[in-house]
């Protein structure tokens, strides 16, 4: 075979691969957008709101994670500001008593254990280290998930393993496998 008889094999390859690589995610990510338009900027800028506001802390040292309608309610009985996304939290989510359903940016596998209280209040790490600007963000993201195994994609390109590998390092924690996984 000639050289001339490989340019179309090779073409149709880098085209089949380019596609492979560009659709891959498309057909293995399911993504689903946040039922409320959520502003963090709004609530940390103008409230003066800090994110263990919202996301807090529970007595045995648990992490909530996102809150309830009834810390939203505690503000937001009745709206707040002429906005539609706070109009339209009220008329689905507030006045029919009815919580959210927010997509979950954080599952993942049912071996790695990872504990907010340790990295938040024993390593003094500021939300920002690990979740970056998300605080200042004027929008959710889209919650993603593996359409395989369910778990979480990670949407903002922050928290890998890796990453927690290479934080870990920096401050001189070498731990074991076993400290994050079971």
């Amino acid at each position: 075979m000639t050289l001339r008889g490989k340019i179309p094999f090779l073409a149709g390859l880098a085209v089949a691969l380019g596609a492979g690589w560009a659709g891959f995610p498309l057909a293995l990510y399911r993504s689903r957008p946040q039922p409320v338009d959520f502003s963090h900027r709004i609530h940390s800028e103008k409230a003066g709101a800090k994110c263990d506001d919202c996301h807090s802390f529970g007595e045995d040292g648990s992490f909530r994670g996102v809150p309830t309608l009834d810390q939203c309610t505690g503000c937001h009985a009745a709206p707040m500001g002429t906005s539609a996304a706070e109009k339209n939290f009220i008329d689905r989510y507030v006045t029919p008593n009815r919580e959210p359903q927010w997509g979950v940016y954080s599952r993942q596998p049912e071996n790695v254990s990872f504990s907010h209280a340790a990295h938040v209040k024993r390593g003094k790490l500021a939300c920002e280290t690990c979740h970056g600007q998300v605080g200042s963000s004027g929008a959710l993201a889209a919650a993603q998930a593996d359409r395989i195994s369910g778990y979480s994609r990670d949407v903002w390109n922050r928290m890998k393993m890796a990453d927690c590998v290479a934080c870990h390092r920096r401050n001189g924690l070498e731990n074991s496998c076993l400290d994050c996984h079971k």
